[in-house]
């Protein structure tokens, strides 16, 4: 009986035993694929990684660097909105060149009120005072005559009657009324011509380059805004309220190197594709007047038609699509622009990777 049991339940363990083998050798079946691969469309088509940019007849996307330092007290924009020419972007804390501006502004009213004064000259209140000082510098003379006068007919009518240190005294303080008369008359024309044309030109010439420093402070103090020089779409707005920039843009901790502070676009109707030709099919390329391309955007079933813009003839690093800059292989290659109609249906955007195939 005890036998029995033995053997059925060893039967039983190897019966589970190849029943399980069996579910567990079978396969599942593969899933179906969400999207197909790239399929190249041309007999000799050459495949390129490419880069989707906002249309541009030179370059790519719009840079933005300030051109002062300091902290960022508004950013006025957002990343996706749409600007015009002008627009105010962010702006950069500018109390310091603001008063800088203001100083000189001031040191320039205060040249032209100077200026002012001595082109007014002569003021009605000093040519007056100074004809004054004549009348009592002639009267002084007369004076000085008269007594001088009468002590001489004294001594003419009695040898005795004065002493001769009375006549010398008399004749002196005559003198000394006439030369003071004489000052005084030469005073008179001095005010009367008003200010020395050598000194007007001193105060222009130092008015001028004080205005000319108070447009150079105001432009400065200007570039302490940010503004967007054309319109177009804003792409990146790489620092926040607060952060530090300068004419090197902003520190990116994600690539730790310095980026532009603002990335624009402009009006995206059109998207251009970069695609980067590798070395060794450069020769394979065909002529640009029959050249074409296709775009396979990753991970989708999308295939968009391009058409070709133009060719920048410089083979250089393809660190553009990697930022790879510790790369030991030097691969280098051939930007190839093209453009296409941009549907905002198929959320395409500027930097993305797409694969390209060229052919004609």
């Amino acid at each position: 009986m005890r036998n029995s049991i033995v053997f059925g339940v060893s039967a039983a363990g190897l019966l589970l035993a190849v029943v399980s083998a069996l579910i567990f050798s079978e396969q599942p079946k593969p899933s179906a694929p969400l999207f197909g691969p790239a399929v190249n469309p041309y007999a000799r088509g050459i495949y390129a990684q490419g880069m989707i940019e906002s249309e541009q007849s030179q370059g790519s996307n719009i840079n933005i660097y300030p051109e002062v330092a300091g902290p960022i007290t508004q950013v006025l924009v957002a990343e996706g909105q749409g600007v015009r020419a002008g627009d105010a972007l962010l702006t950069i804390d500018d109390s310091v060149q603001s008063a800088n501006s203001e100083q000189i502004k001031a040191q320039a009213e205060a040249a032209l009120s100077t200026l002012n004064e001595l082109k007014a000259q002569p003021r009605r209140e000093a040519l007056a005072v100074s004809a004054a000082q004549v009348d009592n510098a002639r009267a002084t003379l007369k004076s000085a005559a008269d007594q001088l006068s009468k002590q001489e007919q004294s001594l003419q009518m009695d040898a005795h009657s004065v002493s001769e240190d009375a006549i010398d005294n008399a004749r002196n303080a005559e003198k000394v009324a006439a030369t003071n008369l004489l000052v005084v008359q030469r005073q008179f024309e001095l005010t009367r011509a008003g200010a020395w044309s050598y000194d007007i030109q001193n105060q222009e010439h130092q008015y001028l380059a004080l205005t000319k420093a108070y447009a150079a402070a105001a432009s400065l103090l200007s570039k302490y805004t940010i503004r967007a020089p054309c319109d177009g779409v804003v792409l990146a707005v790489q620092a926040g309220r607060g952060s530090y920039v300068s004419a090197q843009g902003t520190y990116d901790t994600y690539t730790q190197a310095y980026v532009p502070l603002i990335t624009m676009a402009t009006p995206q109707g059109h998207l251009q594709v970069r695609a980067y030709i590798d070395e060794v099919l450069i020769s394979r390329l065909p002529n640009p007047s029959s050249l074409k391309a296709q775009m396979s955007v990753r991970g989708t079933e999308i295939r968009i038609p391009l058409t070709f813009v133009r060719i920048r003839p410089y083979v250089s690093p393809k660190i553009e699509l990697s930022d790879g800059r510790q790369e030991r292989v030097d691969v280098r290659v051939l930007p190839v622009i093209f453009r296409f109609p941009n549907d905002p249906h198929l959320n395409l955007y500027p930097g993305q990777l797409v694969d390209v195939y060229v052919g004609e």
